[in-house]
């Protein structure tokens, strides 16, 4: 993209776009998927986070090196676009020194030696034999059930409603009103009498918002939980939705209801950051098993973008159509999904990927679903009998 300027081709960046784009979806499936497999699970939610961190901080380095008094100028925005190819660089080098997942190596590969000393390479020699015991358990339970296509999830009663969660929050996490927000925050920005020279300085705030949510995600997941932040995220959301529409009906009647509505922004990207922002992706690695995580991860990476796409189409007709009061549709879709995870998701904070597969049966099996835990009081209270 960054020669399209001085060759005179702007082929390029539809090319370039259309390459980087491919980079972004298959990275945004595939980086979780190996933090979520390698991390221990007292800090599994701290490295799923640890992506959203990186993005955030990235959109922020985008808006200030756009800016154009640095790269946003008229002779240096293809400077800009090439800077896209230094981390790219840096992974090229970087990438091949990272040991294979241990989980992939001896769940899929049936590989133990390379599993053991890609644990030795991430954990330590002394610290390793916790988290290879808990992947041989794994393993056990799996009894070499091959990985599932995204086809046989669909059909496969054990996923059906961690497919469903996952579904559900992808679709949520883009039907929230987020990109809403960003939509309305330059006009009420313009309102609130801000210049329109400056407020690309302002949209900055923005972009810190979303990097101090992200950061306190990280720090907080593992310590309350996911639960507490993705419904409490939620439900914060659908309370700014309700202030955001009240301010925006009254914005030209008072002088001071642009400050408000300025508040309620970027407090509505502080609790997306807090909850949906944060927590999706570590879901998405938590709820599922070796062999189906794969095919989840791809199902839950597809839903998320079409549904971004689908709100980047019709987002416009609804602003024009119904204006500040967009914010109420918005206000029932996390309404719904708050109420969805409070319903059906169980706290998976330190709890092995079996213990989550464990607590979810019930819910796609029904009553009828006998757990192993079950089984094995079941077989003690014989044997005491006996």
């Amino acid at each position: 993209m960054g020669i399209a300027q001085p060759a005179g081709l702007f082929e390029l960046l539809i090319v370039g776009r259309f390459l980087i784009g491919i980079n972004a979806g298959v990275g945004m499936c595939v980086q979780p998927l190996y933090l979520g497999e390698i991390a221990p699970k007292k800090i599994r939610g701290l490295t799923s986070v640890g992506i959203n961190i990186f993005l955030t901080v990235g959109i922020l380095t985008g808006q200030i090196v756009g800016l154009r008094e640095m790269l946003g100028g008229e002779s240096s925005w293809s400077l800009l676009l090439s800077s896209c190819a230094i981390p790219a660089l840096i992974q090229l080098l970087t990438l091949p020194c990272f040991p294979e997942s241990p989980r992939y190596l001896l769940i899929d590969k049936k590989d133990e030696y390379r599993c053991q000393k890609a644990l030795k390479s991430l954990y330590g020699s002394r610290h390793y034999q916790m988290e290879m015991d808990d992947i041989q358990k794994e393993s056990r339970a799996l009894n070499g059930e091959k990985q599932k296509t995204i086809l046989e999830l669909f059909f496969e009663q054990s996923v059906k409603w961690q497919l469903i969660t996952i579904i559900v929050a992808n679709i949520g996490q883009q039907l929230s009103g987020i990109n809403a927000i960003y939509f309305y925050a330059v006009y009420v920005f313009k309102k609130a009498g801000i210049p329109s020279a400056n407020i690309p300085y302002v949209t900055l705030g923005t972009g810190v918002c979303e990097c101090i949510t992200a950061m306190t995600c990280g720090l907080l997941i593992d310590r309350v939980g996911r639960r507490v932040l993705i419904i409490g995220g939620y439900s914060l959301m659908a309370l700014f939705c309700i202030l955001l529409t009240i301010t925006l009906t009254f914005q030209d009647s008072y002088p001071w209801v642009p400050y408000f509505s300025m508040a309620a922004i970027l407090t509505f990207i502080l609790s997306f950051g807090l909850g949906p922002g944060g927590v999706t992706n570590t879901l998405t690695a938590e709820l599922f098993t070796q062999s189906s995580r794969t095919g989840a991860y791809m199902i839950g990476g597809a839903v998320n973008w079409m549904s971004f796409f689908a709100i980047g189409m019709v987002f416009p007709f609804i602003v024009n159509g119904l204006n500040q009061y967009c914010f109420l549709f918005f206000l029932l879709t996390c309404i719904i999904i708050a109420t969805f995870i409070y319903i059906i998701v169980p706290e998976t904070k330190n709890k092995s990927f079996l213990d989550i597969k464990e607590d979810f049966q019930k819910l796609n099996y029904g009553h009828s679903y006998i757990s192993s835990r079950e089984v094995e009081d079941n077989s003690i209270t014989q044997d005491d009998s006996m």
